[in-house]
C-alpha cells in the first residue's frame, strides 16, 4: 500500500460525479484549501485544468457508476494509492422528468442503476476500508425530493427515497465502527441539474395536469431556482469537521418549506389513524 501522510488539518476525499455541479465545486474548494481529492468522472479530461493546477493532490479515475465491478476496482485502487480516505461523497446522479406512464423502460432502468444502485454499490464498496481504518464519513447527495414529491418526477423520487432508506439502515449498522453518514437534501439549486435533466416524450393526456404545468414552467424558465451551490458546498465540508455526523443537511428555503410541509402532513395523517393503528394488535 502506498500511503501519503497528510497533516491533521487536511483530509482525503473520494467524490463521484465531479465533472460539474456539486461534485466539481466540492473538488475545486477542497483542493484550494489543501485537501486531497480522489475524483471520478465519465471522462477524465473534464478535470484536466484542476490536475494541471494541483498535481498529485488530485487523483482521477474514469468511472461509470452503473458498472458495479468497475466501482469495486476503482475503490480498491483509490485506497491502495492514497491510504486513508476520510470522507466519501456519493454525488453521481441525474434527474428524469415525465409522467410515470410516459417514461421508457430503458430510461427507468438507467436512472435506477445510476442514482440508486450506483450509490448503494459505492457505499458497500467503501465500508470494509472505513471499518479497517477506524472510521470515516459518508455524504450521500440526495434532494428535498427524498422526503417530498413533485409531479413528473416519480422515478427520480423513487431513487432518492430509496437511497435515504438504505442510508438510514446502514448508518445504524456501522455506527459502532466510527462511520458517520449524512444525507444532503438541497432544494432547487443553481447547478447544471436542469441541463442534465432527461425528459420523457410528452403525451397530450398530461398537457393540462400538474405534469404539463411543470413542463411548461421548465420550458419558459419560470420555475424558481434560488439555491446557492457554493454556500451548500461550504456547509457540506463544514459538516465533516463536526465530531458527530449530522443525519441530514437541508439546504434552501424551498427545501425547508417543502420538507416541513410534507412531514407535518404525514404526521397529521398518522395521528388521525392512531386509534385504528393501535387496535390492530392481538387482544390481551
Amino acid at each position: 500500500m502506498t500511503t501519503t501522510k497528510t497533516s491533521p488539518a487536511t483530509r482525503t476525499w473520494f467524490i463521484t460525479g465531479t465533472s460539474s455541479g456539486f461534485g466539481r465545486l466540492l473538488t475545486e474548494k477542497l483542493l484550494a484549501r489543501g485537501d486531497r481529492v480522489a475524483a471520478t468522472v465519465r471522462k477524465s479530461e473534464a478535470l484536466a485544468d484542476l490536475k494541471a493546477d494541483h498535481g498529485d493532490r488530485l487523483w482521477i479515475a474514469s468511472l461509470d457508476v452503473t458498472d458495479s465491478e468497475a466501482m469495486r476496482r476503482t475503490i480498491d485502487k483509490a485506497f491502495r494509492d492514497l491510504g486513508r480516505i476520510d470522507a466519501i461523497v456519493s454525488n453521481a446522479g441525474y434527474g428524469l422528468f415525465g409522467a410515470a406512464e410516459e417514461l421508457g423502460d430503458d430510461q427507468i432502468r438507467h436512472l435506477i442503476d445510476t442514482n440508486l444502485i450506483g450509490s448503494i454499490q459505492l457505499i458497500r464498496a467503501v465500508l470494509p476500508y472505513l471499518r479497517k481504518q477506524g472510521g470515516g464519513r459518508v455524504l450521500q447527495i440526495s434532494s428535498e425530493g427524498g422526503q417530498m414529491a413533485y409531479s413528473g418526477f416519480s422515478l427520480y423520487h423513487a431513487t432518492k427515497w430509496g437511497i435515504e432508506g438504505f442510508v438510514e439502515s446502514v448508518r445504524q449498522e456501522v455506527a459502532p465502527f466510527g462511520i458517520g453518514f449524512t444525507i444532503v437534501e438541497p432544494g432547487p439549486t443553481r447547478t447544471n441539474f436542469a441541463a442534465g435533466l432527461v425528459g420523457a416524450e410528452p403525451t397530450d393526456a398530461y398537457g393540462n395536469t400538474p405534469v404539463g404545468d411543470l413542463r411548461r414552467a421548465f420550458a419558459e424558465g419560470s420555475f424558481e431556482v434560488k439555491g446557492d451551490a457554493p454556500k451548500m458546498v461550504e456547509a457540506m465540508i463544514a459538516s465533516v469537521e463536526q465530531n458527530t455526523a449530522p443525519r441530514r443537511l437541508t439546504f434552501g428555503a424551498a427545501a425547508y418549506a417543502s420538507i416541513s410541509s410534507a412531514l407535518r402532513s404525514r404526521l397529521t395523517e398518522l395521528e388521525d389513524q392512531r386509534d385504528a393503528a393501535l387496535s390492530m394488535d392481538f387482544d390481551g
